[in-house]
Parts: C-alpha cells; sequence; structure tokens
C-alpha cells in the first residue's frame, strides 16, 4: 500500500512539473495576447535619436506569478539590427527589482531610445521576448512587431547656412551730388554789390568751373541757388530787410558774371541772420573762449536773447567783430551738380581691363554684378589687396562657402578688423554649424540675433525645436520656412511659403499631399522629383510615402 501511494505522489509531482512547464510555454505561444502601442505610431528621428514610449499591456492571467519577461526592443533594417535596452518584468511571487505584473494584468509604459543610423528610414521596430521559468528558458516563437520605420523628414533641412548669409552692402553711388559754389561779400549795412567782388578769383573760378560742365559727359547742371545773408549783430528787423536787399542785388550780379554759361534754373531766397556760418566759423576759429559761445547759441534759440548774451562777453565780441562778422555779410551762388558714376557696364568692363581705376566702392559694387562663384570671388581678392577691405574679407569668406571651400572661409574670416559684428558672428556661427558643432552655432547665433534668425531655426529643427524654428521663420519664405511649418503639422502654411519650382520644393509638395491623403498629387510632385537622383532614391525609403507607394 505504501508503495503504491509513493507511487501516486511521484506521478502528481510529475503531472504538476509538466503543467507547469506547459503553462510557461504557453505564455511564449500566447505572445499575441500582449498588446504593444508605440507613440510615435511612426518612429521618428530627431537630432540624430530615435525616441519613443511603447506601452505594454498583459491581460488578465496570462502572467505565471513565478515567471520573469524578459522584451527587447529591435530595430531591424537593411544593412542590420539594432538592440535597445530589454524591459524586464516579473510574477507577483517573484523578489527580484524588475517591474511587477499581476494575474489581474496590467498595462506598463516603457521608454525606448536608439542612435540613428542610415538605412532606419525602412526598417521595423519589434520586441522579442524569453520567459524564465524555474531555470528555464523559453522563447517567443517570433517578434512582436511595434512600428513600421523611421521618419527622418527633419533631415531635408538646407543646414548648409550660406542662403541665409547676405552680402555686405558697397557704398557705391550711381549719382554723385556736387556743388560749384562761389560767394560775394557785402560792407557792414549795406546790399551793394561791389565790383571788387564780381571780378574776384573765387567768382572767376567758379564761372570757369560752369564753363567746363558744357563739356563734361558725366556732370549735368541741375540748378542754382543764390542764398542771401546779413550777419548776426544789430536789430533782426534791419537784418531781415538787408538780407531781402541782397537776396536782389546778388541775382543781377549772378546775372550779370553767368550771362554765357548754363547755370540751369536760378532760385534766390534770404536768411536774415547766419547764425550757422557763425557756429562753424567760431568753431573753426582760434578764438579765445570760442566754447563758451558755442554754449550760448546751443542754450538759446531766440537771435536778439543770442546776440545780447555775445555782446556782454566783451573780452571776446572784438575778435568776432573783426574776424567773424564780415564774413557772414555775403551772398553764396550755389550750382547743384549730379555726377554720373560708372554704368554697370562700365564697371564689369573696367573690372575685367583696369581694375586699378575703381576705388573699394567701385570696386564692391562690380563684384556684386559678376554671376560666376570664382570671378566673384577674384573681384573680392582685389579689394582686399588694394584697400584690405573688410567687407570684401567677409564676401569672399561667402563665396568660399559656396564653393564648400570651409578653410578658405576661416582664413578670409580671421583676417578681418572687426569680429564683434552681428554678421561677423552670424558667419562663424555658419562654420561651426557645418563642422557639427550644433552648441557652438547655436550661441553664436543667438549672439548674433536678429540678423541669425534663420539660421537658428535650422538649430532648431536639428534639434527637434520644431515650434521655435517655426516661430523664427514665420514671416520667412523658402524651403525652411516651408520644411518647419510641415514639421509642425501646418500644412496649409507650409504650402504658401514653397517658392521654387524644383525638385526638392516638389518633395515637400509630395510630403503634404501624403499627409493630407492626396495619393494622386503626392505620386504627381514626386514625378518632378525624379529629375534630383539624391532625392529619388530618398522616396523609396521615406516614410513619408509608404501608404502612397505600396
Amino acid at each position: 500500500m505504501k508503495r503504491i501511494f509513493k507511487s501516486l505522489l511521484l506521478a502528481a509531482g510529475v503531472m504538476l512539473l509538466a503543467s507547469s512547464c506547459n503553462n510557461a510555454a504557453k505564455m511564449a505561444e500566447a505572445a499575441d495576447k500582449i498588446k504593444i502601442k508605440c507613440n510615435p505610431e511612426v518612429l521618428e528621428a530627431v537630432g540624430g535619436k530615435i525616441n519613443a514610449t511603447v506601452d505594454v499591456t498583459f491581460p488578465e492571467e496570462y502572467f505565471l506569478p513565478k515567471a520573469t519577461l524578459e522584451v527587447t526592443p529591435v530595430i531591424i533594417y537593411v544593412g542590420g539590427e539594432v538592440a535597445g535596452k530589454p524591459f524586464m518584468y516579473q510574477g507577483e511571487k517573484i523578489t527580484d527589482n524588475y517591474k511587477s505584473v499581476s494575474k489581474d494584468g496590467a498595462t506598463i509604459s516603457e521608454k525606448i531610445q536608439f542612435d540613428f543610423v542610415p538605412g532606419m528610414e525602412k526598417s521595423e521596430l519589434v520586441a522579442r521576448a524569453k520567459v524564465y521559468y524555474k531555470g528555464n528558458e523559453y522563447t517567443y516563437p517570433a517578434d512582436i512587431k511595434i512600428a513600421d520605420g523611421v521618419n527622418t523628414t527633419y533631415t531635408l533641412v538646407d543646414a548648409s547656412g550660406v542662403s541665409n548669409l547676405p552680402m555686405m552692402a558697397d557704398n557705391y553711388q550711381e549719382i554723385i551730388p556736387q556743388k560749384e559754389e562761389a560767394q560775394i561779400l557785402y560792407k557792414i549795412g549795406r546790399s551793394e554789390v561791389r565790383d571788387s567782388e564780381i571780378k574776384s578769383d573765387d567768382i572767376k573760378r567758379f564761372v570757369d568751373a560752369l564753363k567746363a560742365l558744357e563739356s563734361d559727359a558725366r556732370r549735368t547742371v541741375k540748378g542754382t541757388e543764390i542764398v542771401a545773408y546779413a550777419s548776426p549783430d544789430g536789430s533782426y528787423s534791419i537784418n531781415d530787410k538787408l538780407s531781402s536787399d541782397r537776396e536782389k542785388s546778388a541775382k543781377k550780379a549772378f546775372d550779370q558774371v553767368t550771362k554765357k554759361v548754363d547755370a540751369g534754373n536760378v532760385t534766390t531766397r534770404s536768411i536774415a541772420e547766419d547764425w550757422d556760418g557763425f557756429q562753424e566759423l567760431v568753431k573753426n576759429s582760434n578764438i579765445e573762449d570760442k566754447e563758451l559761445i558755442l554754449r550760448v547759441l546751443s542754450m538759446y534759440s531766440d537771435p536778439e536773447v543770442r546776440e545780447r548774451e555775445i555782446r556782454n562777453m566783451s573780452s571776446v565780441y572784438t575778435s568776432l567783430a573783426d574776424q567773424v562778422l564780415p564774413e557772414l555779410r555775403r551772398a553764396r551762388f550755389i550750382t547743384n551738380v549730379e555726377y554720373a558714376n560708372f554704368t554697370a557696364d562700365e564697371l564689369t568692363t573696367l573690372l575685367d581691363n583696369n581694375s586699378e581705376a575703381l576705388d573699394e566702392e567701385a570696386l564692391l559694387r562690380a563684384a556684386t554684378l559678376v554671376k560666376d562663384n570664382k570671378a566673384k570671388l577674384a573681384a573680392y581678392k582685389k579689394a582686399i589687396t588694394r584697400f584690405d577691405s573688410d567687407r570684401a574679407k567677409y564676401n569672399a569668406a561667402i563665396c568660399a562657402l559656396r564653393d564648400n571651400n570651409d578653410k578658405d572661409a576661416k582664413g578670409y574670416l580671421a583676417a578681418m578688423k572687426d569680429k564683434a559684428s552681428d554678421a561677423y558672428k552670424n558667419i562663424m556661427g555658419v562654420i561651426a554649424l557645418r563642422a557639427n558643432k550644433i552648441d557652438e552655432a547655436a550661441k553664436l547665433f543667438n549672439e548674433a540675433g536678429e540678423i541669425a534668425k534663420p539660421n537658428a531655426a535650422i538649430v532648431d529643427m536639428l534639434t527637434g525645436k520644431y515650434a521655435d524654428a517655426a516661430a523664427k521663420l514665420k514671416d520667412a519664405k523658402g524651403f525652411n520656412a516651408a520644411l518647419a511649418d510641415i514639421l509642425n503639422n501646418n500644412l496649409d502654411g507650409a504650402a504658401k511659403k514653397i517658392t521654387c519650382d524644383c525638385p526638392k520644393s516638389s518633395y515637400l509638395k509630395a510630403i503634404i499631399a501624403s499627409r493630407k491623403g492626396d495619393a494622386a498629387a503626392a505620386k504627381a510632385e514626386l514625378e518632378k522629383v525624379k529629375k534630383n537622383a539624391q532625392l529619388a532614391e530618398r522616396v523609396a525609403k521615406d516614410v513619408e510615402f509608404a501608404k502612397i507607394l505600396r
């Protein structure tokens, strides 16, 4: 009897062990009962990282109280696979330091992160699981699919920064205003023009200059103004009448000396008291206490108060009466002239054949007229050699960056004297960005301020700050501005900012159409993308088009 009882106990133990093993195996076999939800549903690369939240839901009566479950997230892509950090779960009778799952089931959130590797665009995220039970290991028979593909739309950003670097402007004047001027002086309190004034060397030079203008193809007379003054001594009413009388006599004298030359349209006016001329003459004089005189002029605007205060300075008034006031009893003949500078055609011809004839501003302007980047750079080099021009160095650096010659660009910038300007910080930020020194670039763009906003927006897109990028490019148009709106899913806003009829813009239009569910429009745009081999290759892997290209 005892032998029979022992046999029954042994059989029961074997059956219990078999039953337990069978239950553990069933955990693996029932993998389809585990629900895994990924947020976002399509993985997204941001700043070279793939981050997502995974919610793992275990149903009721699924998890054995004494089992441990290892779940490993894996990205499988063409060229390889990468396993992430495993998630560990334990039944309610296990005392290890893992996340516990009761027989009632549970939903547990997990964070996953992978480094993005080219090729992951077309991939899938799966979970691989193993059950550990009483020293035995049970591998789940198949991967549990979590998500498809990795969205890399942000990598479309134009991160070269060159298009956001405006050239430093020249100060070239196509029309240069000039003047030919002479004056006649009057005796104190008088308005008659003396013969000696009409025959003065100043008047002769003035008339000769007007005659020369008639044969000067580049200079054109635009008119003449006659301005008569009284010196600021005496009563205002007397000076007002005196300057008016001088206006009339000056016009007669002018007509007399210029009757054989073209002076253009002649206008006249009078100024009762020449305080501006007084101030200028005092400033340029050696009169003692001239600073005190100038202070009086700044303190009082009433002409009579000014005169009274200056007369009270008896120690200097004699000097004023001898040196300054006589020069203000006058009438000025001012002929305005326009000088026509080199035309665009002349500038480009001189740049090629006689650049020595061009000053710094003309040379900088000539460089803007050249379309070929190498020829443009050559023009800026001439300005650097001849004038040590900071603007030419800066613009030459931009030309070098356009040729992807960052080393030469840094050389030109290192030679600049002004390294404190916002423009300098902006371009140095671009160079840091192109070297993938993102933090350094961000710092420089921040210091540069408003001028660097388009480049700062690039950093925002590369680091996942899509809302900040869109805010910086709110009023901008072009590729990056449209891309920033796409990254914020502002599809209508993005469409309005696309300006270029080119494959890159067609790519953005295809994304917009695909996200809106317009497969026909997306495919039509992708046909245009085929003109760009690099973008065409991207299309096949891009999850943006996974639904329409199945």
